[in-house]
């Protein structure tokens, strides 16, 4: 019995010892930011002199438009800022050569280019692209939502269709958080947290890296790092996509859309358990949006809220699979939240 206690009493000092070394979320964030930054200045200077590429312009009104631009410096949107403010505020992502392409992405060819908007006749790419935003921006909120002594891991986000009714983030909240059920007050604070980020109207700026890169940037998560491993073998040029959205760096399995002011009516709709994984207790946040262009009446907005409330059909990794399921008590309580 005094062993145990020994035992106990070094388990203690040393888990205490580990989380003084630990990086808080500020110094994490900082980081990343840094070596984002880095790498986009780097990218930048692969480009020392102003060379010209010609970007033949494809959409309603716009085929025949030939515009002249700097490699590797003009994008998508630069391109939309010769045209109309139309073109400017509406568009949303971009066709470059037939494949997706980011607004804030330079462009490095001569190339055909089309401006997608949401009010397209096919606006499949645009929804799968504001689908993704959504679910990127609610990361953005769980990962600055509690105080600093509470770490939250952001897993893999499940790549869902607009018609499963709700976009959603998969994370893994402090052990210390492991009964806590949030309530509804709790919900409406998530919700104020992005909406705050759709105010400020702050662009995705996307990087394509390599997996060294990456791998550095998230080097304070194994779980990152094992995605970003994952994302490179997929890849048919071995890199992995990262975006930047204020001071938040996030790794994306597609293009998102130009800005958070994109979206208009967005709600935090529900946070449900998945059960014990490799990391934790899993749980799967989710959301609902309309982008600025498309507006529902309450009513609506009421039935559509109803539906995203209930469990997102999506993949759920074996290791959560195969775990029971956790209960929370039915008391629910105020979140530790730093707003």
């Amino acid at each position: 019995m005094a062993t145990r206690s020994v035992c106990q009493v070094f388990q203690r000092r040393f888990a205490s010892a580990a989380a003084s070394l630990r990086a808080s979320p500020a110094e994490i964030r900082s980081q990343r930011n840094a070596i984002f930054s880095r790498e986009q200045a780097r990218q930048r200077a692969l480009y020392p002199r102003i060379e010209k590429i010609e970007v033949s312009m494809h959409g309603p009104g716009l085929d025949g438009t030939l515009l002249i631009m700097n490699k590797g410096m003009s994008t998508p949107l630069s391109c939309a800022r010769h045209l109309t403010e139309y073109h400017v505020k509406n568009s949303t992502l971009a066709l470059v050569d037939g494949e997706p392409w980011p607004l804030h992405q330079p462009l490095t060819q001569s190339c055909s280019l089309t401006l997608l908007t949401f009010k397209d006749n096919d606006p499949t790419l645009v929804n799968q692209a504001y689908w993704r935003s959504c679910a990127a921006l609610l990361g953005q909120v769980m990962e600055t939502a509690f105080k600093d002594e509470y770490t939250v891991e952001l897993l893999s986000t499940p790549e869902v269709p607009v018609i499963s009714g709700a976009f959603c983030c998969d994370v893994v909240l402090d052990p210390q958080l492991d009964s806590w059920t949030p309530s509804e007050e709790s919900l409406r604070s998530l919700t104020r947290g992005a909406q705050k980020l759709i105010h400020q109207d702050q662009a995705w700026e996307p990087l394509e890296v390599v997996p060294s890169v990456a791998l550095e940037v998230f080097s304070h998560s194994r779980c990152k790092q094992e995605e970003v491993e994952q994302k490179a073998s997929q890849s048919p040029k071995g890199t992995v996509m990262l975006y930047r959205c204020g001071d938040h760096v996030l790794l994306s399995g597609g293009p998102l859309v130009a800005r958070t002011g994109l979206c208009s009516q967005y709600e935090v709709t529900a946070l449900h358990n998945l059960g014990q994984g490799s990391w934790g207790l899993h749980r799967r946040v989710q959301g609902l949006s309309l982008p600025l262009q498309l507006q529902a009446h309450h009513t609506v907005w009421r039935k559509l809220r109803q539906r995203a409330e209930k469990l997102v059909d999506a993949p759920v990794p074996e290791a959560v699979a195969a775990a029971p399921e956790v209960t929370n008590p039915p008391d629910s309580t105020q979140p530790p939240t730093s707003q």
